[in-house]
């Protein structure tokens, strides 16, 4: 029989390109959206495979929508990917942030437990709960010290998965995941606002590119790589948390850099900074070291930063 996959988020970037990975190794891929009737699933038809993903409407901030669905679908995997995903956003919208992700995860766990459903769960975490890693790049015991409120959301989120893993022997892995890129990702996340703002100038448009802190340094990854991931780690016997990164640090000035190289511009003729654009509370750097993931899953990522930029002007 085809294992059964479960994939909560499924419209997003992570689960559209999870879904297509999963549906090649021959799962039955289920997904689910607050409203499966009216939502449009782009990502999903974009990528081919809107008809052969079956849907659900599913809220996970209602526990018992939470909990009918995994009783109907009893899966053996399950991926937590449903949530508010802007850090910008968060600060704009901080209760709404924390409850989508706190609220969520501690719904799905719960409903697992109250179930006894023996389904392995992969909890998406975020390099954004490490804060500034500073010099050293940040591995599955550095502290967090979060500085956004989707940062500290992802932090509790965390501990509620580790908690419940410890206290009620839950199979829940989580991926601390850092900046990862694709053509599907919303053009709210400033990777895409780059990009297009230089296929666009490129093609003869006049407009200019406003952006904020140049400085600032990510580690950016390829996201079909990192959804890769997130299946090797259900696929091992004992549960664990995985750093999911490039190891490489890159300024947001360079990525945009590269983006306008690819296009054969130069950045500086068509780029206007705002300080109004600057967070609150801005996260100055934060890289990953992927090394467990390296020997655990035996995972590493192809594309660096220049793939990444290469992959999304193409």
């Amino acid at each position: 029989m085809r294992k059964r996959a479960l994939i909560f988020g499924v419209s997003g970037q992570d689960g559209s390109l999870l879904a297509q990975l999963l549906l090649a190794k021959g799962y039955e891929v289920h997904g689910t959206s607050r409203d499966a009737e009216i939502a449009r699933f782009d990502n999903l038809k974009r990528l081919g495979i809107f008809e052969r993903v079956t849907l659900h409407s599913t809220n996970l901030n209602d526990f018992r929508s939470t909990l009918q669905t995994l009783r109907d679908v009893e899966p053996a995997e399950i991926y937590n990917l449903s949530a508010q995903s802007s850090v910008g956003l968060s600060f704009g919208q901080p209760t709404e942030t924390v409850n989508s992700i706190v609220g969520a995860t501690l719904n799905l766990l719960e409903a697992i437990r109250f179930l006894g459903l023996p389904a392995r769960l992969a909890n998406a975490s975020s390099s954004e709960m490490f804060g500034d890693t500073g010099e050293k790049p940040a591995d599955e015991t550095a502290p967090f010290r979060p500085r956004s409120p989707y940062g500290i959301a992802k932090a509790s989120a965390h501990w509620m998965a580790d908690t419940y893993r410890q206290a009620y022997g839950i199979a829940v892995s989580s991926l601390i995941l850092f900046n990862h890129e694709s053509p599907l990702r919303n053009e709210r996340f400033v990777t895409q606002k780059i990009v297009r703002a230089a296929v666009d100038i490129a093609s003869g448009s006049d407009r200019k590119l406003t952006l904020g802190n140049l400085a600032i340094v990510r580690d950016w990854g390829w996201a079909e790589e990192y959804v890769e991931a997130m299946w090797l780690a259900l696929q091992q016997d004992k549960s664990s948390d995985y750093v999911i990164a490039t190891g490489v640090g890159c300024s947001l000035e360079r990525f945009v850099a590269l983006a306008f190289e690819g296009v054969g511009l130069d950045w500086r003729r068509h780029v206007v900074l705002d300080p109004a654009l600057h967070r609150p509370y801005e996260v100055d750097r934060t890289v990953g070291d992927p090394g467990l993931a390296g020997d655990k899953l035996t995972w590493k990522p192809k594309r660096t930063v220049t793939g990444v930029v290469e992959g999304l002007v193409a």
